[in-house]
């Protein structure tokens, strides 16, 4: 992991700006596999600890008698905190990187997680949901950068190694829970409490790394590349990625939060067996996770878009009419087909705005779990309001909104 791979300023910043170093250069270095690997195990550890607050929610809601609002909340105060905070890191960081802030903002997920198990009150709740989110807030936007460092031109695989790992720490969180939280009860996620402990020092290994890549930055103006859209097009660009963002976040949010209530409610299914269901998800999202950048690598970053968001539209209108075989097989089709959007739009918006690669990606990641946090809020209320039926047969048309892809710009082929 202390491998040293030397990548210059102009190569974190070549794909949207005429730099000395060309894309060709870069593809030659290769990519840091051992760091992408690093990068991506945390990844994994950090969502693990994450998705763990969503597969408890059943315990909470009996033992505190919760209601679905709550529930949201619970969801909220963690989300909140991370994305509120992301673009704050990822700008401060593009002014001055900082190779063992991830270290230490593990700690606070550290802390989160032994609050949470001998939280006996809401308000604790809350309380320990929002400090895991503030280590999610340090972890993202750092980590893409290492990821894109380590990438060796090849953008879109090494944000989906990255993303591959965090997919399947997501989907772990309901195997763990129902293997581990259910049988032994809320006391039992202080043991999770190791796992943010190993991330740590993979984390501080990484920041060895990380320290001597990290160079003076120059204060010399960027020339913007001749093919490169207007910054008013830029702008409306990131909009549309936010849109689209925003439709598949939300999705996937509902489906998080309350496909195992759904279970429940609908096919009479045991809390244990649900949370398998969920994870059967989960897994599909990882892996569709990691197919997208690739594929965007491959035929362009704006065909998967179009590709991944509307393509699942058929799908989702279809679940909430599905048996529950059915309701299984369309999850892993829709979590195929839907996740593979996550890295082109992530990198898409990072090629849009180089220059604040910090800021875009903390943006972008606090985007993603804001809307997840405010979403799941909105949907618990209405699920109190009618039922978690008719919150999956509104959903199911959120993939619609695909259509705005066809405001994206045309970037330089070579950051396509």
């Amino acid at each position: 992991m202390n491998k040293p791979v030397v990548v210059s300023e102009a190569t974190l910043t070549e794909p949207v700006v005429v730099s000395d170093v060309s894309p060709a250069a870069a593809k030659a270095a290769g990519p840091a596999y051992v760091v992408l690997a690093g990068i991506s195990v945390s990844h994994f550890l950090n969502d693990t600890m994450q998705s763990l607050i969503a597969s408890v929610y059943p315990i909470l809601k009996d033992t505190y008698a919760l209601d679905f609002a709550q529930i949201g909340m619970i969801t909220l105060a963690f989300q909140f905190t991370a994305s509120l905070l992301q673009p704050v890191v990822g700008h401060y960081t593009d002014k001055k990187a900082q190779p063992y802030s991830l270290a230490i903002g593990m700690a606070s997920t550290f802390f989160g997680l032994l609050l949470l198990s001998a939280a006996h009150q809401y308000l604790v709740i809350l309380v320990a949901a929002a400090l895991v989110g503030l280590g999610s807030a340090v972890f993202h936007p750092e980590s893409a950068r290492i990821a894109r460092l380590a990438s060796g031109g090849r953008y879109g695989f090494a944000q989906s190694v990255f993303q591959l790992g965090g997919s399947f720490g997501t989907s772990m969180g309901p195997v763990l829970a129902a293997l581990i939280v259910v049988p032994f009860g809320q006391g039992s996620i202080a043991w999770f409490s190791s796992i943010a402990f190993l991330a740590i020092l993979i984390l501080w290994r990484i920041g060895n790394w990380y320290a001597p890549q990290i160079k003076a930055r120059k204060s010399a103006t960027v020339q913007a590349h001749p093919d490169a859209p207007s910054s008013r097009r830029v702008a409306v660009a990131l909009a549309v990625l936010v849109g689209l963002l925003f439709s598949k976040q939300l999705y996937v949010s509902s489906l998080s939060s309350y496909y195992i209530f759904y279970l429940i409610d609908r096919f009479g299914v045991s809390t244990q067996a649900a949370q398998i269901y969920l994870f059967i998800f989960l897994a599909a999202n990882a892996v569709g996770a990691f197919l997208g950048g690739p594929l965007g690598d491959r035929f362009g970053r704006k065909i998967v878009i179009w590709i991944s968001i509307l393509g699942a539209l058929p799908f989702t209108l279809a679940l909430p009419y599905a048996g529950l075989v059915a309701s299984a097989v369309l999850s892993v089709v829709i979590g195929l087909i839907i996740s593979s959007t996550t890295s082109s739009i992530i990198v898409f918006a990072q090629e849009l705005v180089p220059h604040r690669f910090g800021m875009i990606s903390g943006v972008f990641f606090g985007v993603a779990f804001g809307i997840g946090g405010l979403g799941a809020a909105v949907l618990g209320k209405l699920a109190d309001h009618t039922s978690i039926e008719f919150v999956y047969q509104v959903c199911a048309w959120l993939p619609a909104i695909g259509l705005l892809a066809v405001f994206l710009p045309k970037l330089p082929r070579h950051a396509r």
